[in-house]
């Protein structure tokens, strides 16, 4: 685990399975349909139960770069946040994957959330490179950070020792 503080808030780094955050709110990385089908959302859907996949259907999609909540069914964090990134090959894949983590925080914040934890958003079947993903993903975090927010801990949880040192990297470059 690694921990920085920006604004007196926290920023830490995990390497592990985000379903066992205690987080308020864990971040899916969806496809614009809301199917959880594999990776994380597919983690999501076996340890959360129905209920999220019921609500995401509720819901019925959103656009790339977008963010929607449901409950978190019977996962520790009581909300999951849909984030939308984008497939590598798409076009103006950065901004919208910025897109996706500023909707994501905007979204916690208006159900006035504490504490959320990201994923890699797009770097597994999307195949967003995740040396990029880890620079977006710290870049935006840090600048929302150090605006006026009620967020106080933010979780970047990295499925694997690639992931995380990536992360703990551009945290470090910051």
């Amino acid at each position: 685990m690694v921990q920085k503080k920006i604004n007196n808030r926290i920023i830490e780094l995990v390497q592990g399975d985000i379903t066992e955050q205690e987080t308020d709110a864990i971040v899916n990385a969806a496809n614009a349909q809301l199917i959880l089908g594999g990776g994380v959302a597919g983690a999501i859907r076996k340890k959360g139960g129905p209920r999220i996949q019921e609500e995401c259907h509720k819901i019925g999609g959103t656009f790339v770069g977008g963010a929607v909540i449901t409950g978190g069914g019977n996962l520790k964090a009581k909300y999951v946040i849909h984030a939308v990134g984008p497939r590598m090959g798409e076009g103006d894949e950065d901004n919208k994957l910025k897109n996706a983590v500023i909707n994501s925080l905007k979204l916690a914040e208006k159900h006035q959330l504490k504490s959320i934890a990201f994923p890699a958003i797009s770097t597994g079947i999307f195949g967003y490179p995740i040396e990029r993903c880890a620079a977006i993903l710290i870049s935006e975090t840090i600048n929302y950070l150090k605006s006026d927010t009620k967020l106080e801990k933010i979780v970047f949880c990295l499925f694997d020792k690639v992931g995380f040192n990536s992360f703990r990297q551009k945290l470090n470059e910051f």
